[in-house]
């Protein structure tokens, strides 16, 4: 009986294995360094939008051709009025694009009327709250709403979808925890709202509260460290088989 019969089923069963194993490593390895090159082509992108110029808000009948792909942060200018409507906040515990908005707080966020009677929501800016204190926030927005029209300049944001972990929103503080002026207008009566809602650049308050200002992406890149570490496994793992499939042939 040939003692070897066994052994090379074992070897090649093995063999397909770690062929198996090395193809998804190598496979995630590309995959990090693809999501690489599109992260560099979204912050050249966001990068040349945020340095652009202002330009005039597009008109209500040019909303539906807007989109977070092609024009998320791009600025805009225009003049409304702040509407003596419920304001809402969103919880933050620290913004990705505004590096004075480091730590926790919430977001201030007011409906505004075009001329042409159009709603926008308007993100006004931070306010530094950690308790969500309610009376502190209708401080801070009140003075906003003069009934007075005003020139605005901000960046075009989208909306965001929640998480599995999200918490629901507190109707009651007017407190959310998502992005969303969809939400917000339909449960505080903002009737239909822009499919986008500005993040405040200019003016600032006088006091400074909600604190409005420039955004600066900042995007976290580990796309190619991640794909150095895949490649590495594929590679310890056909190693590893080598050393393996040697001691059998020895054995």
């Amino acid at each position: 009986m040939n003692a070897d019969a066994p052994r090379k089923p074992a070897i090649a069963g093995f063999a397909l294995f770690t062929l198996i194993v090395m193809g998804a490593f190598i496979s995630l390895g590309v995959w990090q360094l693809q999501r690489r090159t599109a992260k560099h082509e979204l912050i050249a992108a966001l990068t040349e939008r945020l340095a652009a110029p202002p330009t005039a808000l597009p008109a209500p009948a040019q909303w539906s051709t807007l989109n977070a792909a092609s024009d998320e942060f791009r600025r805009v200018t225009f003049t409304a009025t702040y509407a003596p409507l419920p304001d809402a906040m969103v919880y933050s515990s620290g913004s990705a694009v505004r590096r004075d908005a480091s730590g926790p707080g919430t977001w201030a966020f007011l409906p505004a009327r075009l001329s042409d009677g159009a709603m926008v929501a308007i993100d006004a800016g931070f306010v530094e709250n950690t308790m969500q204190d309610r009376s502190v926030q209708d401080r801070a927005t009140k003075k906003l709403v003069t009934g007075e029209p005003v020139t605005l300049t901000g960046y075009l944001r989208f909306p965001e979808a929640p998480g599995l972990l999200t918490p629901a929103e507190d109707r009651a503080k007017r407190l959310w925890f998502v992005r969303d002026q969809h939400l917000m207008a339909s449960a505080l009566g903002w009737g239909t709202v822009a499919p986008f809602y500005v993040d405040l650049e200019q003016p600032v308050p006088e006091n400074g509260i909600p604190r409005p200002g420039p955004l600066d992406v900042h995007l976290k890149d580990d796309h190619l460290q991640y794909a150095i570490t895949w490649f590495s496994l594929a590679g310890a793992v056909l190693i590893a088989f080598g050393v393996w499939a040697r001691g059998r042939r020895r054995a």
